[in-house]
């Protein structure tokens, strides 16, 4: 039986959002008339995800019955009841009369394939989201494509469709959430009615996505780590809890210590790492691989006595690992590998799958899963959680954190209170009073040029009377 001792605990963004010329446009069309245009797919099916409402709700959404309010009236009120669905591109504009007919949907996705002429596909695939009007950040590396989008059912699955006409990036590794209905009134009745964006309750900034070229989809810092070449074997969520049950089997939570400490399986090792990039070290020091290298026979470097075989298969137990996805697996496994470990199996879909897949009464998860978005946490059935979080150093904070004297909303917790200057703690409360404000940082005029009118002019002509 091997065992490996338990480690730690340690001490994500606050996105803002604007109202676009696409999104005004949708708008003005639909304050012209009750009625919606045709939707090009009239059926909409769907299994949408993603944000944050108070209470848990079921994973799959209760029907909601066709709104009978005009469309002036939608504009005019604030009630999640009361919302609509836009979905436009650049020659015309899909207005849904209820969200039934055309809910939101996020999907996380990701594939490692050998992608050097990964920068050719930023500004053909960020063209196609803004012109679909779908949201949320986009990787392009040399090793691959990683991202998690949102949009109506047919706009995501467009977006998804001209990604894998590359041969290369066919075979997506997906991941989908269900969104309550709540949840899609909060979004789009928040498209309608503020003034300023779509605001802090929206799974993602709406039209708006990032399309970011990097070195790797997810950073482990070892360019000589391939997936493609190499990678550990798929376990099912069935048939993950037999696995990590063996008392032969290592568990480890590969994720990072803010993660893990909210929630992990049970007999999971935790290596308190505070960056994926740390993994490698952590490996190499908690299972003595150097010290094995340096047994080796100095008289014959290329061979190992059968003893020293022996006690290098004792450093090198059987391994599951676990992520929140299954990404941050694929190069884990590929690294213990190549390290010589020959047992290596990682949770397939990560913990996401399992909780979406495994009953709650026959789970061996403990506690919530922390995800990278306005949710925070998941729980079984990937409900909403219970922890917010601190947009001060983006970690997640309980209620009872929240009663702490370190926390002060945007801008400390009981986990960065310590680490963060009087100066730094100052810039987060500017920040916070500027969005508290304006619903974004820097107030209205943030990114272009700021918009005259008579009232500014008159006040630009007193401050001039007043400089003189």
């Amino acid at each position: 039986m091997h065992t490996v001792p338990q480690f730690c605990m340690h001490p994500r963004p606050l996105l803002f959002y604007r109202r676009t010329s696409a999104s005004i446009a949708a708008l003005k069309m639909l304050s012209s008339s009750t009625t919606c245009s045709t939707n090009p797919n009239p059926n909409c099916t769907f299994h949408p995800t993603m944000n944050k409402p108070n209470s848990e709700i079921p994973s799959k959404p209760p029907k909601i019955q066709p709104l009978k309010e005009s469309a002036n009236t939608l504009f005019n009120s604030h009630s999640l009841a009361i919302s609509k669905c836009f979905s436009s591109n650049a020659h015309s504009v899909t207005v849904c009369g209820s969200l039934e007919e055309c809910p939101l949907v996020v999907v996380s996705f990701y594939k490692f394939a050998d992608f050097p002429d990964h920068a050719d596909l930023r500004k053909p695939l960020k063209e196609l989201c803004e012109r679909l009007r779908v949201s949320g950040g986009i990787i392009l590396a040399p090793e691959g494509i990683n991202g998690s989008i949102c949009g109506t059912r047919d706009s995501v699955e467009e977006v998804l469709t001209f990604i894998q006409k590359d041969d290369r990036l066919k075979g997506l590794r997906r991941i989908e959430s269900p969104v309550s209905p709540e949840e899609e009134a909060i979004h789009h009745g928040h498209m309608s009615s503020s003034p300023l964006a779509a605001g802090e309750d929206a799974p993602f900034r709406w039209d708006h996505v990032r399309v970011k070229l990097k070195k790797e989809i997810v950073t482990l810092g070892m360019p000589s780590v391939s997936p493609i070449e190499k990678v550990g074997e798929y376990v099912s969520p069935k048939e993950w809890n037999e696995l990590i049950s063996d008392p032969d089997t290592v568990v480890i939570d590969v994720r990072n210590d803010y993660e893990t400490r909210i929630g992990k399986f049970k007999r999971a090792v935790d290596p308190c790492t505070t960056a994926f990039r740390k993994f490698p070290s952590w490996v190499d020091e908690q299972f003595k691989l150097n010290e094995s290298e340096n047994q080796i026979n100095p008289n014959s470097p290329s061979e190992t006595t059968a003893e020293q075989e022996e006690e290098t298969e004792k450093k090198m137990p059987r391994v599951a690992m676990y992520c929140t996805g299954g990404i941050r697996c694929e190069k884990a496994s590929s690294f213990l590998l190549s390290k010589g470990f020959k047992e290596v199996y990682h949770l397939q879909g990560g913990i996401l799958k399992y909780l979406e897949e495994v009953p709650r009464a026959e789970s061996l998860w403990e506690g919530e899963c922390f995800v990278f978005d306005k949710r925070v946490s998941v729980e079984h059935g990937l409900v909403q959680g219970t922890y917010k979080l601190c947009y001060g150093c983006k970690e997640p904070v309980s209620d009872a954190d929240m009663e702490a004297p370190e926390w002060e909303y945007g801008v400390t917790c009981p986990y960065c209170y310590s680490s963060k200057s009087e100066e730094e703690k100052e810039r987060a409360r500017a920040r916070q009073k500027q969005f508290e404000r304006w619903g974004i940082i820097g107030g209205p005029d943030k990114g272009r040029k700021p918009i005259k009118t008579v009232e500014g002019e008159k006040r630009s002509v007193e401050q001039g009377r007043a400089d003189v």
